[in-house]
């Protein structure tokens, strides 16, 4: 009886070892058969991430974006947030891509709600981002177009070149290289890339009727078109959606045929001068007479 035991034990653990045998045979032979050859470019550019795994560059995990932009023409090598400027110059060596920042741009944000003493409609309580933010009514702001000073900008800008002042973001024209990442960051829509050869500059993007942009900003644009019908050039105009907009190729502005016209006409003081020095961004002083 105990003979037999011992058999049956023998046996059974015989037949474990057998089938540990050929399934270790089969997984080694799969493994060698579908063998995915390492990627020595991808494993070089994945240790220069700084593995944050933060999804910011839109792939999943570092990985995936490591592999992405090996392997994918159109991938940016400047799409790792967390690791800027330097890990972006890293990958674009790498891969032997260019980094697709324009020339001779600068970002800028098209909103003054500071100098035009834009309110809030509510206390906005929740995830620091202006994504979130914008989820919840539009956000805080009572101009629906406007700037919600959350900063979200500032925190995806690879190069440090955005900065906030007053909950609004200010940019380093020194610092800022053209790459767009808070263009299409930005859930407003109100950044957006400016020739550094610009004349003039409107920041404003509301697409509100004049009585409402009245009630909410005491700059804000009320396409009324004086600056349209100044214009010698015909540079400021309105494009198929009704905001105002201004070709920096056909401007004038410096010319005695001009000397600023649109600046001077505008009744809100919401067209100025450009290059910019964060005047629009800060609340206007006003000054008795003497």
């Amino acid at each position: 009886m105990e003979s037999s035991f011992v058999e049956l034990a023998f046996s059974g653990v015989g037949l474990l070892a057998l089938i540990g045998v050929v399934f270790g045979t089969g997984l080694g032979y799969a493994a060698y058969k579908f063998a995915v050859e390492a990627d020595e470019v991808v494993e070089e550019v994945l240790e220069s991430l700084p593995m944050a795994q933060c999804g910011g560059c839109g792939y999943p995990g570092c990985e995936g974006y490591a592999r992405a932009v090996v392997h994918e023409p159109d991938v940016s090598p400047n799409l790792c947030f967390p690791g800027k400027k330097e890990v972006a110059e890293i990958i674009a060596n790498m891969t032997g891509k260019e980094l697709d920042f324009k020339e001779n741009v600068v970002a800028t944000v098209r909103c003054s709600c500071l100098m035009g003493e834009v309110g809030n409609k509510m206390n906005y309580s929740g995830f620091d981002s202006c994504t979130a933010a914008t989820l919840a009514f539009g956000g805080p702001s009572d101009c629906q177009w406007g700037c919600l000073g959350i900063g979200e900008c500032a925190q995806i800008c690879p190069f440090d070149a955005i900065t906030m002042v007053d909950d609004f973001p200010q940019i380093s024209p020194d610092l800022c290289v053209g790459c767009g990442i808070c263009v299409t960051g930005c859930p407003k829509g109100i950044i957006e890339l400016t020739t550094k050869d610009a004349r003039v500059h409107i920041p404003c993007m509301t697409q509100d009727p004049a009585k409402r942009c009245k009630d909410v900003c005491t700059v804000g644009c009320i396409y009324c078109k004086a600056c349209i019908k100044k214009c010698p050039a015909d540079a400021c105009y309105l494009t198929d959606t009704g905001l105002l907009q201004v070709d920096h190729d056909k401007c004038i502005a410096y010319g005695p045929d001009c000397n600023y016209a649109c600046v001077d006409a505008c009744p809100r003081d919401i067209v100025l001068h450009y290059p910019l020095h964060a005047d629009y961004a800060q609340p206007v002083e006003i000054k008795e007479a003497s």
